[in-house]
């Protein structure tokens, strides 16, 4: 179990920071691009939010190649394709059980899981705060239209 941790905890920190940075990233060209365009548009809100979903997603990707590639190190798959799935199956706490990992490793599935639902709990907060913010502009521009 210990050797579980040892070699998970810090992929689940540098997963942590990697979201973080992304998040950054992606709020602040959100912000940018949003004050860049003073009108209002129903493509420009979907061009936002779009982009939003995309870099949440891509962050989210990025963090099972990111597993998956631990899993590779350890030598439990032969083939980084199927590291990839079951890293999948993991971040995003399917379980199917199909492919397991040996019983020196197993641990590291549920960790990987827990990380997982973190991170699409962390998209899921950056995407509600966009669509809000699509929601206030859309309001304060009724507002201003119809006084």
């Amino acid at each position: 179990m210990l050797l579980n941790l040892l070699a998970g905890l810090p992929v689940m920190l540098f997963c942590l920071l990697l979201q973080a940075i992304f998040v950054t990233v992606c709020l602040r060209q959100y912000v940018r691009f949003r004050h860049a365009q003073p009108a209002e548009s129903q493509w420009l809100n979907i061009l936002l939010l779009s982009m939003v979903m995309l870099l949440m997603l891509l962050s989210n990707f990025v963090q099972m190649a990111i597993w998956a590639t631990l899993f590779m190190l350890l030598d439990e798959f032969d083939e980084f394709a199927t590291a990839l799935y079951h890293s999948a199956v993991n971040f995003a706490t399917l379980g199917y059980g199909d492919i397991v990992m040996s019983a020196r490793w197993r641990l590291l599935g549920p960790l990987e899981a827990a990380n997982g639902i973190l991170m699409f709990g962390v998209s899921t907060a950056v995407m509600t705060a966009a669509v809000m913010d699509v929601i206030k502009h859309n309001m304060d521009r009724l507002k201003r239209e119809h006084p």
